[in-house]
């Protein structure tokens, strides 16, 4: 019996030991040749245009759990996603903080050939290269564009990938620009929909009373669940750093659908869901801007899909259901093989 306790004892201690190595590990940068700029790595990319910058920035050190973060918008950046802080370090995973050619701190050429969906693929492509992802470790984490960018990226090298996460996107702007229009855009006061609908089909986007009527009445219901005056500092920061220009290329005017000429306005990817054998986790917001059922559905669709639903949370979940969204991102992550 005593042989006994002593082994379990043993067991225990090496457990312990393990991981408190692990925790170590995982803060200490002085093998990293980022070491010197506090895990900033600044990549040079190659597009049809010339060479340009793009800014990522690595939190932590896990040879098998690697998170590259996929921002929104097009055009928003890195800087909303620093909830991440509060819950991926004390699981000891691994992330990086990615601003998009044309974002923040990466690169801005002036070029309008470069927003397209291909070349922003190639784009994350060669930011896993130059940061040695692989398939024992490379997740890769969209939200809303971020998910769409995530989708085809998976399409074209899920090979290269451990796992996917979308996170708080369909895949079909058809599909959700008639959830904006037949579920949404009704619960607004009519007279505020026919002021905001006329901004829209007048093209008058950039006039200070459309934004303004977009972010009072649609944003705190279905972008973010709090008052305005209190939006979290990384998201209001964000917003803040948004290329306008790249938004209203791709995406439109606002987050309320897809309207006028923009890029995505046909992108559909439904029927090629299937295609993915890698695990893939969705998650949706009950009040989010796009149909979170369409979102669980997507989970069903891939080979190896899981859903995570958020009761609370609306487009920026990871803000307004924070405890169900990061808990739920960090068990699926652990959950890995």
């Amino acid at each position: 019996m005593i042989k006994k306790i002593t082994f379990l004892f043993s067991v225990l201690l090496a457990s312990c030991i393990q991981n408190s190595e692990s925790k170590n590990n995982y803060l200490d940068y002085s093998s990293k040749e980022d070491k010197l700029s506090g895990g900033v790595k600044i990549i040079q990319i190659q597009t049809p245009s010339g060479k340009f910058n793009v800014w990522t920035k690595r939190i932590g050190n896990n040879p098998t759990k690697k998170v590259l973060l996929l921002h929104g918008g097009p055009g928003f950046d890195h800087q909303y996603f620093q909830a991440a802080d509060s819950y991926f370090p004390k699981e000891s995973i691994e992330y990086y903080y990615y601003d998009q050619l044309g974002s923040n701190k990466s690169d801005n050429p002036k070029d309008e050939s470069l927003w397209t969906i291909d070349r922003f693929v190639n784009e994350v492509e060669q930011v896993r290269q130059a940061l040695n992802l692989n398939k024992d470790n490379f997740i890769l984490l969209g939200h809303s564009w971020g998910g769409i960018l995530g989708i085809e990226y998976a399409l074209k090298y899920q090979n290269n990938l451990k796992a996917l996460i979308i996170s708080n996107m369909v895949p079909s702007i058809p599909d959700y620009i008639r959830y904006a229009n037949d579920v949404l855009a009704p619960q607004l006061d009519p007279e505020v929909l026919k002021k905001i609908r006329a901004f829209e089909e007048s093209g008058d986007y950039t006039n200070p009373e459309y934004f303004s009527l977009v972010e009072k009445h649609y944003y705190p219901k279905h972008a973010l669940r709090m008052p305005l005056e209190k939006w979290p500092d990384p998201v209001t920061r964000s917003q803040s750093k948004l290329n306008y220009d790249i938004y209203l290329k791709m995406q439109g005017p606002s987050e309320f659908g897809v309207v006028g000429d923009a890029l995505l306005k046909d992108w559909d990817r439904k029927d090629d869901l299937k295609k993915l054998k890698i695990p893939v986790l969705t998650i949706g917001g009950k009040y989010d801007t796009m149909d979170p059922k369409q979102m669980e559905w997507m989970s069903s669709e891939v080979q190896n899909g899981s859903y995570l639903h958020c009761p609370n949370g609306s487009h920026w979940s990871m803000y307004d259901d924070q405890e169900t969204y990061f808990n739920g991102v960090t068990k699926y992550i652990n959950s890995l093989p």
